[in-house]
């Protein structure tokens, strides 16, 4: 059964133009071709990147922030509650209307507190500027040392230094696969595994298919502005505005000529009307044409996002978060807004919270609330 499936799925009428087979890619002593084999290599690399990614996230990088002068925001805690850190355990979300208004019932609190409490509690779980300047600093060095090496093998594309590049490339993609469920989390969570499972794809397929110049020209692509994205994101954690709108600056400028421009007009018609004078249309044609239109679909998703917060920068002067970040500063103004709403409404000022850091937001003369319980602050006491 493995057998027939592995011959039906090498089959050289999928992966090959017509005319060609894999004996035409048979090596010899003079000329040698890439071979699938090749690309279990990335499998034992993508761990060794995960090590290597500890080692200079504990060792360097963390010394690094501390050296560069990172703070770490001073985040409210969140009073404890057993009813609503059960509901925050097991459904990992803010409460619906109806269900806000039974655990206000269950907790003998107000909605209002009940909103503040899971607000604090969601920011208690967002990764601190460390790890996000960690991660930064990982990705700002692998993709230096990507772009430099892809550089080099595009100017002199030896077949040991194209392995070695696409190996580097496919064995951190793996590497990210690997740790996405613990890297930080973002609002295009879900494009990176997207953009992550065809980037890999494309890897593979051109380089079983011997598509090398082509894929190493992809990958340079996007290594070339990937290089001035996590410095950004870096000097935005340390909060050196001018660095960081400098390099904002030209990450953007380039991120939209090379996605917006060079990879149209350069990749794909190439791989879409040039290589239709050469071969005829076959199965891998159409599968990575499909998968570069779908890696366009991408680039004019994050390049709408790059363009707003190029406009909010001209109206500001200056860098806000990053659109992709799940930020507590988002939670904060969503709080301020809701609570001016409220009282704009009601005519009162908005409850703010209470000097202890906590996130019930009560005031002086609102009776503290402990795990459901109520007792009287002193001012009640005393006019008793």
């Amino acid at each position: 059964m493995t057998l027939p499936l592995t011959a039906w799925l090498w089959r050289h009428e999928y992966w090959l133009p017509p005319g060609i087979t894999w004996e035409d890619m048979k090596e010899t002593e003079e000329t040698r071709y890439p071979q699938p084999k090749h690309l279990l290599v990335s499998l034992p690399c993508a761990l060794l990147l995960i090590g290597l990614r500890f080692i200079f996230e504990r060792f360097v990088a963390v010394p690094l922030s501390q050296k560069m002068g990172l703070k770490e925001r001073l985040l409210r805690k969140a009073s404890p509650n057993p009813v609503l850190e059960a509901f925050y355990a097991a459904h990992h979300r803010s409460p619906k209307e109806g269900e806000l208004s039974g655990l206000a019932k269950q907790c003998d609190l107000q909605p209002r507190q009940v909103e503040r409490w899971f607000r604090c509690r969601r920011n208690q779980d967002r990764p601190s500027l460390t790890k996000k300047f960690c991660e930064a600093s990982w990705r700002t060095t692998f993709y230096l040392t990507s772009f430099c090496t892809g550089l080099a093998t595009l100017y002199d594309p030896l077949l040991y230094s194209t392995f070695g590049y696409y190996m580097l490339e496919l064995s951190f993609y793996c590497s990210l696969v690997i740790t996405l469920p613990f890297d930080v989390k973002r609002k295009d969570f879900y494009e990176q595994i997207v953009h992550h499972a065809i980037t890999i794809s494309l890897i593979s397929f051109s380089y079983c298919a011997n598509y090398i110049r082509i894929g190493t020209l992809v990958m340079i692509i996007h290594d070339a502005s990937d290089c001035f994205l996590e410095p950004t994101k870096i000097f935005n954690y340390l909060k050196w505005r001018k660095i960081c709108d400098l390099l904002f600056i030209i990450f953007s400028a380039i991120f939209l000529f090379t996605r917006l421009v060079v990879f149209p007009y350069k990749v794909l018609y190439n791989t879409y009307y040039y290589s239709m004078e050469i071969y005829q249309p076959f199965l891998g044609y159409y599968l990575m044409n499909g998968l570069l239109m779908v890696l366009q679909l991408l680039h004019i998703f994050w390049s709408c996002m790059i363009i707003h917060m190029v406009y909010r920068f001209l109206l500001r002067g200056t860098m806000e978060r990053d659109l992709r970040s799940d930020s507590e500063d988002s939670e904060n103004n969503e709080e301020e807004t809701l609570q001016e709403k409220e009282a704009k409404r009601n005519g009162v000022l908005p409850p703010s919270p209470n000097s202890n850091g906590s996130c019930l937001g009560i005031g002086k003369e609102t009776p503290l609330q402990l795990n459901g319980r109520s007792r009287p602050t002193d001012s009640h006491a005393k006019m008793r």
